[in-house]
């Protein structure tokens, strides 16, 4: 499949500086079980504290892809303190943590940042696409990198690579398939899928294979990790269940369109969006269809998981607000444009942004217009340092409260 609406570089150098406008991818057996699961409930999981060393290390905050911190007292009013031009466009949000910002722009160029300025303090060039958030752990930085024709890349393929994250040196690197799966990391090992159909776990100190699973269709979303268990959709329309210390199988559940979306690990069940227009919820211990919501369009986003509520926009302009153990719809705000990429929750905010060029902050338990910029696309909004790291079209923003 196409990538979504790519704007040219034209217009990313074209835009304008950030305003606010008022009040945005063979099979092991064992006998060993895995650890539990719990049945589904009505639990609601308060958001973790964004820490000072590794305060957003991952596409979604942590390995349940939940993209919910508390950070208590970052909210609007803001100022800027630095803006970085990325110059290309920044589908994917940055990491945060051991002292740096590390962002991948389209063209697979991969940044990091100094926090306190947003001087580049190194810089790597894949010689392909970067569609992907990098991942931190055990002080190594770990990316993802695509040969794809659209960002002119000169190298094919796909390819896993560990950084020295104070440095950029590279540690170790594996070829694997076209990826566009943001990497995830636990317990030593760094997990990864392909558009060739693969999931990889990988040592993470040493880039050892460790086990390969063959999904039969492409991969585009990232891995997802709670209960022992590794949770991702793919293009045939299957959530799958893998062990995340064997690969097996555990469980495959089918006929759900097509898996772009992330899912979002929480309270025994697994959240994510479908091209068939509907928001999953699925046990997460058998794979049953707990509940669907439809909505008028393509759902490209992952969902954020925040005090019980599942938060995801649509290709139809809304922007939805669903209770997580019933689906039914607590709220809903109007975007007027097509919303691709994943909200984040911080302190009680879900940020998100749409095809009109404009991020939102709402307040997430009734979904309140709180603020609103006229510059985004994509997934907009990181935390950690004391700072909203805004992500627009090409640039990231340093914001800090005024208060």
């Amino acid at each position: 499949m196409t990538r979504r609406c790519v704007p040219a570089l034209a217009a990313i150098a074209a835009a304008g500086a950030l305003v606010s406008c008022g009040s945005s991818r063979p099979r092991p057996t064992t006998s060993t079980s895995p650890p539990p699961v719990p049945a589904t409930t009505t639990t609601v999981t308060q958001p973790p504290q964004a820490n000072a060393v590794l305060p957003w290390p991952t596409y979604g905050a942590d390995n349940a892809r939940l993209r919910a911190v508390a950070a208590p007292g970052l909210r609007p009013p803001f100022r800027r303190l630095w803006t970085f031009h990325g110059r290309h466009l920044l589908e994917f949000p940055p990491v945060v943590g051991y002292g740096g910002v590390f962002e991948e722009a389209f063209d697979g160029r991969l940044y990091a940042l100094d926090p306190a300025s947003g001087r580049v303090r190194w810089r790597y060039v894949s010689h392909r696409c970067g569609w992907s958030s990098p991942a931190l752990a055990g002080h190594l930085l770990f990316a993802t990198f695509i040969g794809n024709a659209e960002c002119h890349a000169s190298r094919g393929g796909g390819e896993l690579v560990a950084f020295s994250p104070d440095t950029g040196r590279v540690r170790w690197r594996r070829a694997i398939g076209p990826s566009e799966s943001s990497p995830l990391v636990a317990g030593g090992t760094v997990y990864v899928g392909d558009q060739d159909g693969y999931v990889y776990a990988f040592a993470a100190r040493t880039g050892h294979l460790r086990w390969r699973f063959a999904t039969g269709a492409p991969i585009k979303a990232s891995a997802s990790l709670a209960y022992g268990r590794i949770f991702l959709g793919n293009y045939a329309g299957e959530m799958l269940a893998l062990s995340a210390r064997t690969g097996r199988l555990l469980w495959r559940n089918g006929g759900h369109g097509n898996f772009y979306s992330t899912a979002a690990a929480n309270a025994g069940r697994v959240y994510a969006g479908s091209l068939d227009g509907r928001v999953y919820a699925f046990s997460a211990r058998s794979g049953d269809v707990l509940w669907s919501f439809g909505t008028g369009s393509y759902v490209y986003a992952s969902p954020a998981v925040w005090h019980g509520l599942v938060l995801v926009g649509s290709y139809d302009h809304d922007f939805y607000a669903l209770e997580g153990g019933t689906g039914s719809l607590r709220w809903t705000f109007r975007a007027g444009a097509p919303i691709s990429g994943a909200a984040s929750v911080v302190d009680g905010l879900v940020y998100f942004s749409s095809f009109g060029r404009r991020t939102y902050a709402l307040a997430a338990a009734s979904g309140r217009l709180r603020k609103e910029w006229p510059d985004g696309e994509y997934s907009p909004a990181v935390a950690g340092n004391g700072r909203l790291y805004l992500v627009g079209l090409g640039r990231i923003y340093a914001l800090r409260p005024s208060r």
